[in-house]
């Protein structure tokens, strides 16, 4: 697959209207997961630490800073040195974890809200295959995919409404036909499959289901 893939103006203009609606409609929930922050910070000692976790990762080919509310113990991420952080597969473990990480964070998803800043500023788009760690991105482009490089990344994506494949190539072709369907489908159906795959990831979050991904 060669060439960039269209970020198109409708597209944009749902990014931007949209997030800074769901900004102040999830404001709410930023608090709780802020407050959530802070009761587990007071609780132990080993969850204090930064509110925000950054880390690297790629969206059309850019790296850029992923915005995350920390759930990872202090002690893990100073035990993960200098390697390419990935917060997700320390996050694999509950040990790892804060109190608020484990008890409303992760099962919520409210990790991600912050995300929604990086939509605004152009780092992502609200649907798109999910941006990887420049690492895993280049095995990724070895095994001869290299759409990561070419699309904008999103906040949520076919992958993440999807639930029970057991092949992890059944995700990347939710993916590739996610691309596809960028390049080749008119701007009012890409829409609408955008805002279902938004409806869907509404549903995803209101079971709780974070801690399953």
């Amino acid at each position: 697959m060669e060439g960039d893939v269209p970020y198109r103006w409708a597209k944009r203009l749902l990014d931007k209207g949209l997030t800074i609606l769901l900004l102040v409609l999830l404001a709410p929930f930023f608090a709780v997961a802020a407050g959530a922050i802070g009761l587990g910070m007071a609780r132990r000692s080993a969850d204090r630490g930064p509110w925000l976790y950054r880390e690297p990762r790629i969206s059309r080919g850019r790296t850029f800073e992923l915005l995350k509310f920390r759930t990872l113990r202090r002690d893990v991420l100073v035990g993960a040195g200098d390697a390419e952080a990935h917060a997700r597969l320390l996050e694999a473990d509950p040990e790892n974890l804060t109190w608020a990480g484990r008890r409303v964070l992760k099962p919520w998803y409210l990790d991600e809200l912050p995300q929604l800043l990086n939509v605004l500023r152009g780092d992502m788009s609200l649907v798109g295959p999910r941006p990887w760690p420049p690492s895993m991105v280049e095995r990724q482009v070895a095994d001869g995919h290299g759409y990561r490089l070419r699309i904008v990344a999103g906040w949520t994506g076919p992958v993440q409404v999807q639930k029970g494949l057991a092949e992890p190539e059944a995700y990347t072709q939710l993916d590739l036909a996610y691309v596809e369907a960028c390049r080749n489908w008119s701007a009012p159906r890409l829409l609408r499959h955008d805002l279902d795959i938004l409806w869907r990831t509404v549903k995803v979050l209101a079971r709780g289901e974070g801690l399953e991904y």
